[in-house]
């Protein structure tokens, strides 16, 4: 077997301290463009970069950043798992998540974290103005990404939480590992395969599956839609994705993942920095982007 060759890493430019998403593919990260808007924000000495990991060689490739001063990194696809596995110590959301997204660089080793619910809670609160306490909502989907948001949005105390997955049983050990938690957050909890969902309108359906990135929609009754409904899909693009189109023509009010994208980012900054970037005016920044490419 040949050798794996791993990413040549220079250090930060002199008063910076180096921060990178790594990955495989990442060039299409818009990561490094929203982490330099929060430095300039605040004037944090960041220097954010993009960080090809080869397949195989994601500790090697973590371990050669942080020799070369890293300090903090994103992770996204496909090595949240294996990051999950190399950090030292774990937050609780990246405990329940089973996923890291977020490693920062300790003293005492890495810490890792996960942003990504408290990405998504945030972009619907504060950005959408949707309430998820008292609400009832239908996740789609029981992977990673699903796993991912389901503390964070149990901490808001929503009336009820239902996950539904092609697969049941996989659903189903998603109901079972967070039974705990929806109990103590007052939320009554429960899923299985497609038909598990109510055949009525819910406040929330978030699209937690991979289907937008093929243009598939995920098994769902039409009826799960209404016209008080937020149909949240975590996939974003230029275009509005198959999912949201379907759930406005049903009458819902559909949203793309963009913000959940920000929002997860600026926390990832306050792991790092313990300052809080703002997140409004960058997500605004995109959007105008987005909408410039859809020209």
């Amino acid at each position: 077997m040949e050798p794996i060759e791993l990413p040549a890493i220079a250090p930060a430019t002199e008063g910076r301290e180096l921060y990178a998403v790594v990955g495989n593919p990442v060039a299409h990260s818009k990561s490094p463009f929203i982490h330099a808007r929060f430095a300039g924000q605040t004037g944090e000495p960041v220097e954010y970069r993009h960080l090809l990991a080869p397949i195989g060689g994601f500790a090697d490739t973590v371990r050669a950043f942080i020799a070369a001063g890293g300090r903090g990194l994103n992770v996204t696809v496909p090595f949240k798992l294996e990051a999950h596995g190399l950090a030292d110590r774990l937050s609780a959301r990246a405990q329940a998540a089973g996923a890291v997204n977020t490693l920062r660089v300790d003293s005492d080793g890495l810490y890792g974290d996960n942003t990504d619910g408290v990405g998504l809670v945030r972009d619907i609160e504060s950005n959408l103005g949707v309430r998820l306490a008292g609400a009832r909502i239908l996740l789609l989907g029981a992977g990673g990404a699903a796993r991912g948001v389901i503390l964070p949005i149990l901490a808001r105390s929503p009336a009820e939480l239902t996950i539904v997955n092609r697969t049941a049983a996989k659903a189903d050990a998603l109901v079972d590992r967070f039974r705990t938690a929806a109990n103590d957050a007052g939320c009554a909890l429960g899923g299985g395969g497609p038909q598990a969902a109510a055949p009525r309108a819910y406040d929330i359906v978030v699209n937690a599956t991979a289907g937008s990135l093929d243009a598939a929609l995920p098994e769902c009754d039409a009826r799960v839609f209404g016209a008080g409904t937020l149909a949240y899909d975590m996939m974003y693009g230029t275009q509005p994705t198959v999912f949201m189109r379907h759930a406005e023509s049903l009458g819902a009010r559909a949203a793309d993942g963009l913000g959940m994208l920000v929002e997860q980012a600026a926390e990832s900054f306050f792991v790092w920095r313990a300052v809080r970037p703002a997140s409004a005016p960058v997500l605004a920044e995109l959007r105008a982007t987005l909408a410039a490419a859809r020209a």
